[in-house]
């Protein structure tokens, strides 16, 4: 017959687990698994130390009991090769031991191991110290609470992983896996968005198409590696030149896009050709782009007449000669685009 006793639930044991079960929180449940963990044992001072991998050792996670002034040196302590603390958490055993300079004090601890697929990874120690060692009976408590805090550690990683995997997957979806700057989907939504909001309030908005002078015949000389080195050379100089409100990115092949807010676009377009002109040189030729820019609202309303109003002033600007601007200009009749008035960079 089953012994009615050993079936009784422990309330306490109950209570971390419904901590572990219900809080989002890792911070929160660790600090409550300690205040368990002192109700348990009869202890008066707690500790959860956790593997912190940029300091290549033990740092403290939570406390309780400790003044904030013992901290420090608490964690000091911990980090020591012979501590209680130290030898828990690398030799994945319960230990038992005095604190430095304090023989009326005994620290117990308790390894922290995370298991999966059959691996075991000690991954800390939850530390219990107090005027009396920790009764076996009592041990055997503290050891499953030391596990429930392996289960939010394991869980904290995984959403850790999850939110990196999810911040990795946004940044390839909205950018240009040559250059690093913005691709021509998230431009297409950011001059979308700037547009409906020039619109609201009355101003102006620069839409410019750059294009790499000559790089075909770059690319036929030194190859398409080469060429990639250029559009990634390219791509940092004109991040570089433009402001915080501009966005900048890859509209395809060897052309970028700017979307400048505001009435000083073509300041913003004209610092970026030269900076590339007075920059950037590949071996002995010097590396060009030329840039055509339409404006908003006067040579369109929607994004895809100022494309064409751009890609109209950039076919004007190449045909000029390398690293050239050209703007668009409008019939004041009707609005649209009737020729294109072209300046060369730094005239």
């Amino acid at each position: 017959m089953y012994d009615r006793r050993a079936l009784t639930p422990d309330p306490l044991l109950l209570a971390a687990i419904r901590s572990v079960a219900r809080s989002g929180d890792p911070e929160a449940t660790l600090d409550d698994l300690l205040e368990i963990s002192l109700r348990a044992s009869g202890a008066d001072r707690a500790a959860a130390f956790l593997w912190d991998a940029d300091r290549g050792g033990l740092a403290l996670a939570a406390s309780r009991g400790y003044a904030p002034d013992d901290l420090p040196a608490l964690e000091e302590a911990a980090a020591a090769s012979d501590s209680t603390i130290q030898l828990a958490a690398q030799e994945r055993i319960q230990t038992t031991g005095q604190p430095s300079g304090d023989g009326s004090r005994i620290v117990s601890a308790w390894p922290i191991v995370i298991g999966r697929d059959g691996i075991e990874e000690p991954v800390g120690a939850l530390a219990l110290e107090g005027d009396t060692a920790t009764a076996a009976e009592v041990g055997e408590r503290i050891a499953a609470l030391a596990d429930l805090a392996a289960v939010v550690v394991d869980r904290a990683r995984l959403a850790t992983h999850a939110a990196e995997r999810i911040d990795w997957a946004e940044r390839l979806s909205n950018s240009d896996m040559l250059t690093g700057l913005a691709n021509a989907h998230t431009l297409s939504r950011v001059m979308e968005l700037e547009i409906a909001r020039s619109a609201r309030q009355g101003s102006e908005l620069t839409i410019a198409l750059f294009d790499v002078d000559d790089l075909t015949g770059f690319n036929d000389e030194q190859g398409r590696a080469a060429g990639d080195d250029v559009l990634r050379e390219v791509a940092a100089v004109i991040g570089e030149s433009v402001r915080f409100v501009d966005t900048v990115g890859r509209w395809g092949g060897d052309e970028f896009m700017l979307v400048a807010p505001g009435a000083t676009g073509t300041t913003v377009v004209r610092r970026i050709v030269e900076a590339v002109a007075a920059r950037f040189m590949v071996g002995e030729r010097q590396c060009t782009v030329s840039a055509g820019l339409a404006r908003f609202p006067v040579d369109g309303s929607t994004s895809e007449v100022l494309i064409e109003a751009a890609a109209s002033a950039l076919r004007a600007a190449r045909a000029a000669g390398p690293g050239t601007l050209a703007e668009a200009t409008h019939d004041a009749g009707n609005g649209t685009s009737a020729g294109i008035a072209s300046t060369a960079a730094g005239n």
